[in-house]
């Protein structure tokens, strides 16, 4: 599969990540990438930057070293009822919104109440993917999400960062293969992200890649290789809100 894309990154901006936008932007150039997204955390995430800096993006560049560059936000999921940490006034001007749970933002609950909070966010028409789902503190019924995911034309993440060596997260190996099977049943497309908060790692998606294989899951609902379809689907959900 040709791997051209990764939307889950971060700059130093997001606190305790360690490179610029422009080294972001040559180490895509580099690699081969010709989507990349780059994607703060929001401001309820320790150290990380102001509300201004979301509300001020419109004046980076786009296109850098041949690159399509997308600016948005990595948002915490705060309770069960699904409520983000910037509002949709804020959300509406980025390009795109990774929705996760993190544990500064939110208390983990029964699996009812975390998989309420999940679906809960997809219902959002500005966020497109939710951010590493497989963390085993927050348990999940993957079956529902999956399901959800589909109703709502939600991208679900296999995130690069949980399934490396080292990682904090755990049981994420054994929950990605249990969401990708459910993925599979219902054809739910998945996009793996680096969740890159230095150059180097971004565009590495060898960890998530190889749990991918593992569970024998079709390429073809992989969206690393389809980064035009990957913004259709981002327009369209944003397009049917203001329809509304």
């Amino acid at each position: 599969m040709k791997d051209i894309l990764d939307l889950h990154t971060h700059t130093l901006a997001s606190g305790h990540a360690y490179s610029t936008i422009n080294e972001m932007a040559q180490e895509a150039a580099n690699k081969g990438i010709k989507l990349l997204g780059i994607t703060e955390h929001a401001p309820k995430m320790p150290g990380t930057c102001h509300l201004y800096y979301f509300e001020n993006l419109h004046v980076v560049p786009r296109q850098m070293y041949g690159v399509q560059l997308l600016f948005g936000s990595e948002v915490n999921i705060l309770d069960y009822e699904g409520n983000l940490d910037l509002e949709d006034r804020v959300m509406k001007k980025l390009d795109l919104c990774i929705a996760s749970i993190h544990p500064p933002c939110f208390t983990a609950g029964t699996k009812e109440e975390n998989t309420n909070a999940i679906i809960n966010t997809m219902k959002n028409p500005y966020i497109s993917i939710i951010g590493h789902p497989d963390d085993g503190r927050f348990e999940l019924d993957y079956e529902k999400v999956v399901k959800a995911a589909k109703e709502y034309s939600v991208m679900l993440e296999i995130n690069n960062a949980s399934v490396s060596p080292g990682s904090f997260r755990p049981n994420t190996r054994e929950n990605d293969l249990l969401m990708l099977s459910y993925c599979k049943q219902y054809q739910v497309p998945v996009i793996m992200g680096s969740d890159a908060h230095v150059a180097f790692d971004l565009g590495k998606h060898d960890a998530a890649w190889s749990v991918i294989q593992e569970a024998k899951f079709p390429e073809d609902l992989v969206m690393n290789s389809q980064p035009e379809k990957v913004l259709e689907m981002i327009r369209a959900r944003r397009n049917n809100q203001n329809k509304n």
